[in-house]
């Protein structure tokens, strides 16, 4: 097998689409249905070449379940005649679960047999298994009751005891209520009444398992942890952190960027949507007439408009670092700032409106405000100093 067949077949295992891994692995879509499929070469000799469909990893099952190496164990210890209280204490699990499987897979049969026996367990994992509130009808009407004066499933768990006192089978988990939902197993809605959550979903919203979860980006990123220790303490100028203001649904965006030691405010247009081209070019437009001394390193979050980082960090020169997800105090600077910005710039409107020209009238306004972090002096003043004449276009009006 290939090193990219191979490489494909662990990502459709690790949960990748076709059509994503073929595009990371730089082959063609048929190609990569081809390898998933399989397929057949005719060669000019006449000889047929039979390529084997591949097989995705099988996902992994809950260690309470007997694995098939604990079955062939079973399969084992019975032939050699060990009692099965002595089986359990090998493996580690209760006397009961070794009887019981035993006792499942034999059937008319004289022997254990640990291969059917772990594909029947499959086939039981997968049958469906009728929650309480479906068998209950009085249970289950309760519980749409409730549902329908908006009581969420958390507090309607926690009133079942009270409700039914000493019936334990009526008494349940909120993650019961909420599959009953969204298996749609409850008495219909009131007319009109689209879902009974607050949430208004009406399916379970899917989340990655973090060792699944693909980066945002094919190429590996610098995060905050590989940017140099010194920068912490603004001693040094030329680092930056930059993010998006976004109008409504990110149909147009204005890029900030902050150096940290002198506080001074670059605002870019992004037109359109937040594409990684538009950011790219407004970023090679502001950051390239500085000097090397000035642009030193780029804190960014991991937005997709971010995705050419690498041509960022190549042209002009500056290296960029991705904050982790979730974390936006990591470029605090910028955070604050974006803040300030909303004053000029309201959430909920329209950014496209803002000419290049009003952008460099606000953030010539920000830059020469005195500071009180910089002991009274604006960040214009502590920037110009650093720039080979005064007169440099980002602190024009």
């Amino acid at each position: 097998m290939s090193a990219k067949r191979e490489q494909f077949l662990k990502m459709i295992g690790q949960g990748w689409a076709v059509a994503a891994a073929a595009r990371e692995l730089g082959v063609s879509r048929s190609s990569a249905n081809n390898w998933k499929n399989g397929y057949r070469v005719a060669r000019p000799d006449g000889t047929v070449v039979i390529f084997e469909a591949l097989t995705a990893t099988p996902q992994p099952i809950s260690a309470r379940f007997l694995s098939q190496e604990e079955r062939l164990v079973i399969a084992d210890e019975l032939r050699a005649g060990t009692s099965l209280r002595g089986i359990a204490a090998l493996l580690g699990r209760a006397p009961s679960t070794i009887s019981r499987e035993v006792r499942r897979n034999l059937g008319g049969l004289t022997a254990y047999r640990p291969f059917t026996a772990e594909q029947r367990a499959r086939h039981r994992r997968r049958r469906h298994h009728r929650l309480k509130v479906e068998a209950d009808a009085q249970l289950g009407g309760w519980v749409a009751a409730r549902l329908a004066e908006y009581w969420s499933p958390s507090q309607i768990a926690h009133a079942l005891p009270a409700t039914f006192p000493g019936q334990r089978k009526r008494h349940l988990a909120h993650e019961t209520i909420y599959r009953a939902v969204y298996r749609h197993q409850l008495p219909p809605l009131p007319r009109g009444q689209r879902s009974c959550l607050r949430t208004g979903r009406t399916y379970r919203k899917a989340h990655r398992h973090p060792s699944r979860r693909r980066a945002r980006f094919g190429l590996p990123l610098q995060m905050i942890s590989d940017r140099p220790a010194h920068v912490l303490e603004r001693l040094e100028p030329g680092h930056w952190e930059g993010d998006l203001i976004a109008g409504p649904g990110h149909r147009s965006n204005i890029a900030t960027l902050v150096e940290r030691a002198t506080r001074c405010t670059v605002l870019i247009p992004v037109p359109g949507s937040r594409h990684a081209e538009l950011v790219h070019r407004g970023l090679v437009a502001a950051l390239g007439t500085l000097p090397p001394n000035l642009r030193r390193s780029i804190t960014w979050d991991q937005g997709i408009e971010m995705s050419r980082h690498r041509e960022v960090s190549a042209d002009p020169d500056c290296p960029v670092f991705f904050c982790e997800k979730g974390k936006p105090w990591q470029r605090g600077t910028n955070e604050n700032t974006n803040g300030l910005l909303r004053q000029f710039f309201p959430k909920g409107t329209d950014l496209s409106v803002h000419a290049p020209e009003h952008l460099r009238g606000v953030a010539h306004q920000l830059n020469h405000r005195p500071r009180a972090v910089l002991d009274g002096r604006t960040p214009a003043e502590l920037f110009s100093a650093l720039l080979p004449f005064p007169d440099h276009p980002l602190l024009r009006p």
